[in-house]
């Protein structure tokens, strides 16, 4: 995996925190469904990335 997809992914899963926290403390259901469906997202594109990388090696 490279760096910069690390990056945006961790980027991606700390917006996505972000997101929910405030959906939380606003009683904004939908904006902390799109926070926790961007955590999802980021963790499948690292996983994704894990699994290239095992069959890189």
């Amino acid at each position: 995996m490279s760096a910069i997809d690390k990056v945006k992914n961790a980027a991606q899963e700390a917006a996505g925190k972000v997101k929910e926290a405030v959906g939380d403390k606003t009683d904004d259901r939908d904006l902390q469904a799109e926070g926790q469906r961007d955590q999802t997202a980021a963790d499948l594109k690292q996983r994704g990335e894990h699994v290239k990388d095992a069959f890189k090696g």
